[in-house]
């Protein structure tokens, strides 16, 4: 097994997801933006969502200095509400390129402005980060992050195709006292969130199967620093598949056998792209630790529908979207929680908002979130390890784990 491992000294944003606060830019900044998060995500990814009709009640009127680091082509630094929530000042920002930058302080309503992550972390007044940068770098960043004492909470996935960088940024959130939270999207959409909630009330029992499938169509690539995206082996970005076990459960995929598809897409021609990867979908079959089974789909090369959806099967229940058949006959409050006023649920099925306020919560509380660094980690490595079956030919191998 030989993961590559891919570095980045610098900061720049390529993000993954999209826009959730296109209502904040102006004219064809908007416009712009809107049309970059359509090709990324769909339409869905930047919508947002219909608000919980539940009342927020704050735990602390303390307010927490957050830098935001990144700002790239789809201005994941601003998707995620940072600025609108009222228990956080956004108190730095930060991107390689100087408009970008100047652009997110604008967004964020920040007066102070770093050139890079690590510039921006020296900054003693910082309590927390939210690192919105390409996908190599999120692990070198964090680590470095956590050793200046700050929280962090980190787009997906954590580390990008290296285990020695999985092992590195667990023993460094784990030795920093500090929260660490990874957003996936997932975990807040709303079957996901409402799939957790029955499996904490008994209502699945011991989950036998599940499923998660990621289907993003790629014909062309996508911008992205230093061309990152070009070729990605489906699996290395497996967390909003992943989510339908991990997030509803908690629980550590095991074993994997993997399948990939030779693609047609010329970036995914192996003499096309860095990753030298021939793979434009990838099919993982999962060994849980309980015992069941899970099947999480990643695909860049298949046209058709787009999206994150799952499903789930029990010995007392299945849930389909939104569709709960079983035994349990008091389900409990399905509901995303209550956010801000002021703060939009956001993209992505409504998770954007959420995410932002569980992290803050979890500081402000001082307990785990709910993706902490070894579900996050859970979720991001069984990828790794599924791909490298997948090359060769579906072999079941181990999945290391970060409990």
């Amino acid at each position: 097994m030989n993961p590559t491992s891919t570095r980045r000294t610098f900061l720049r944003n390529s993000c993954i997801g999209s826009l959730a606060a296109a209502a904040a830019i102006q004219g064809g900044d908007a416009a712009r933006a809107q049309a970059v998060g359509d090709k990324i995500l769909g339409a869905s990814g930047i919508e947002t969502a219909e608000r919980p009709k539940k009342i927020w009640r704050p735990v602390s009127d303390r307010k927490i200095r957050v830098g935001i680091a990144g700002y790239g082509v789809c201005k994941f630094g601003a998707a995620f509400g940072f600025q609108d929530h009222p228990n956080i000042t956004v108190a730095a920002v930060t991107d390689l390129i100087p408009e970008r930058c100047a652009e997110l302080a604008k967004v964020c309503r920040c007066k102070k402005t770093y050139p890079s992550l690590e510039k921006m972390i020296e900054d003693d007044s910082l309590e927390a980060v939210f690192i919105a940068t390409d996908a190599p770098s999120h692990a070198q960043q964090c680590i470095a992050a956590l050793k200046r004492g700050l929280h962090v909470a980190c787009a997906v996935p954590a580390v990008f195709g290296s285990l020695e960088d999985a092992q590195r940024l667990f023993e460094t959130v784990k030795a920093s006292g500090r929260k660490y939270m990874m957003f996936e999207t997932s975990a807040f959409r709303p079957d996901c969130h409402a799939m957790r909630q029955i499996f904490r009330a008994g209502g699945f029992g011991k989950l036998v199967y599940c499923e998660g499938e990621y289907y993003h169509y790629c014909a062309q690539p996508i911008d992205s620093f230093r061309g990152w995206r070009v070729g990605v082996p489906p699996q290395w970005y497996p967390t909003h598949s992943n989510a339908y076990y991990g997030c509803v459960s908690g629980g550590r995929l095991t074993e994997v056998s993997c399948l990939g598809n030779l693609s047609i897409v010329e970036h995914l021609q192996p003499a096309n792209n860095r990753y030298r990867n021939a793979f434009g979908t990838e099919i993982a079959n999962f060994r849980t630790g309980e015992g069941g089974m899970a099947r999480m789909a990643v695909s860049w090369d298949t046209p058709g529908y787009e999206g994150e959806v799952g499903r789930v099967r029990g010995q007392r229940g299945s849930m389909t979207g939104m569709s709960y058949q079983g035994e349990e006959k008091n389900l409990p409050d399905l509901e995303c929680p209550a956010l801000p006023p002021s703060v939009k649920p956001g993209g992505h099925g409504g998770s954007h908002g959420q995410l932002t306020n569980e992290f803050v919560a979890a500081i402000l509380e001082d307990r785990a979130p709910l993706v902490d660094i070894s579900l996050a980690l859970n979720l991001t490595v069984a990828g790794i390890i599924a791909h490298e079956s997948a090359k060769k030919n579906g072999e079941m191998l181990k999945i290391p784990q970060f409990a």
